[in-house]
């Protein structure tokens, strides 16, 4: 049973590697907003004292949160694969999935996770040149256990990204355009996964009624946890919540996938 997904894991690494030149320069064109971000906030930081702190975090603090954003997002982010499952949908294409023995969603977990290997190993080289260049910034681990906290996070929040996605696009089943739904849904996750700002600067109330999405599983938490800024019983409980969004996800990708074939009439493939 696994042999057929450890082949399609090969077949979508072969099929990823002839975009590996569009992904250095996807990667590397990425660093010019964030290395723009960074310097907004050096200004902001700028003539105060070297301890200064924003909303708890230092400059150095501060910097080390964008750059682990930027590692989180590669190792993470679905890149096509929400547009390409609505594609297959709304063309027909996936009537041979219900035809052959193979499972539709994991075989799109497994092109999911073949693509991040590829893009997580061609954006390491300029975003290992950015961190390089702003190492004096980049604040170590926590401890060692805030390091394997943040692995194994950045694991979770990988699935969890994989599942949203795929849930979004279930929706081809029902509308004919999803274009609409996954940008509103981006715009959410742009802000409430703190990608554009760390959350815990929000007022309390609001950050803490964002801790009941699962956005900031996303990114927030596993950077959070590599800083140290998450620790003891609080670590558990967001280890809890984050664990409980990827069962959750994983449920309603099962359902949406069940109710949605039952819709589902073939105009292609």
């Amino acid at each position: 049973m696994m042999g057929k997904y450890l082949h399609v894991l090969g077949i979508g690494i072969q099929n990823t590697l002839v975009y590996r030149a569009n992904f250095l320069f996807r990667a590397a064109a990425s660093l010019v907003p964030l290395a723009g971000t960074i310097y907004l906030w050096k200004a902001i930081y700028g003539g105060q004292h070297a301890d200064a702190s924003i909303g708890g975090y230092t400059i150095s603090q501060m910097v080390s949160y964008y750059l682990l954003v930027t590692l989180v997002d590669a190792f993470t982010a679905v890149a096509e694969d929400d547009w390409q499952i609505a594609a297959e949908i709304k063309d027909g294409n996936i009537s041979q999935f219900l035809l052959k023995p193979i499972d539709y969603l994991t075989y799109r977990l497994c092109l999911y996770l073949s693509g991040r290997a590829i893009y997580t190993t061609v954006a390491l080289v300029p975003v290992g040149i950015f961190l390089f260049v702003l190492r004096g910034y980049l604040v170590p681990p926590h401890d060692a256990m805030a390091l394997v906290g943040f692995m194994a996070s950045c694991a979770l929040a990988g699935l969890l990204q994989f599942f949203l996605a795929y849930v979004m696009a279930m929706l081809a089943f029902w509308v004919l355009d999803v274009s609409t739904f996954i940008f509103i849904q981006f715009a959410f996750e742009y802000i409430a996964s703190g990608h554009l700002f760390p959350l815990d600067i929000l007022p309390a109330g609001l950050a803490r009624a964002i801790q009941f999405t699962p956005y900031p599983y996303l990114l927030h938490f596993p950077v959070s946890v590599y800083l140290g800024r998450i620790e003891g019983p609080r670590l558990w409980q967001g280890f809890a919540m984050q664990i409980a969004w990827v069962v959750a996800g994983y449920l309603a990708a099962r359902l949406a996938w069940s109710r949605g074939v039952k819709r589902y009439s073939a105009v292609g493939g």
